[in-house]
């Protein structure tokens, strides 16, 4: 396939394969890229069908996409390449909080690593897979990270005790204490800089 692909040569793939995968598959393109959308539960038997029939040999890349204001959330996005074709391919399915996706670690084995992160950033379950546990994030670790009702600086802290000997998780605590003066060390301030003694010595 030449490159660029034309959109209505990326339509007519996508036509084929929406066809090929049956009821509840749709097939878009936009801005020069093909894209499908799936439902949750028949997405093993989706990329099964990308990759045998298709040649979309390799999954690049699996991510999530948290749009609260939806019933079902997240998007969970799967991201494959053909060699063959020389071509990609973005898929999409719709869940929510309590609903797991099925895994996708029989069809694509690379899968289990960025199934772990969706789960451990999102929070997105995936029936199935074979060790589903956080892979960025400390075992304790409450929440996650990339949810857009996570707050910015978190949930807990944690810092090295001297007297425990260990670390300890905190709280997250106001930094409002802090003399935040702004000023810039060329507009001259009032006191003595650290380093500029260095300066003066020569």
């Amino acid at each position: 396939m030449s490159w660029p692909v034309s959109d209505d040569t990326l339509s007519a793939l996508g036509a084929d394969i929406a066809a090929g995968a049956g009821p509840g598959v749709a097939a878009s393109t936009a801005y020069g890229e093909l894209a499908l959308e799936a439902p949750a539960g028949r997405i093993v038997e989706v990329l099964t069908l990308l990759r045998d029939r298709f040649g979309f040999q390799q999954l690049t890349d699996l991510t999530g996409v948290d749009l609260p204001d939806r019933a079902q959330r997240f998007d969970v996005v799967y991201h494959l390449l053909s060699f063959t074709r020389n071509l990609r391919l973005r898929v999409k399915v719709r869940t929510d909080e309590d609903t797991a996706v099925p895994t996708v670690t029989g069809v694509y084995p690379c899968a289990d690593w960025y199934e772990r992160e969706c789960f451990d950033m999102f929070g997105v379950f995936f029936s199935g897979h074979p060790d589903l546990r956080r892979i960025l994030t400390d075992y304790g670790f409450h929440g996650h990270p990339l949810r857009k009702d996570f707050p910015m600086s978190g949930y807990v802290e944690l810092r090295y005790d001297d007297e425990l000997k260990r670390v300890v998780y905190e709280p997250v605590k106001s930094v409002e204490y802090r003399n935040w003066d702004f000023m810039s060390p060329w507009e001259g301030a009032s006191y003595v800089l650290p380093g500029d003694e260095k300066g003066e010595a020569r």
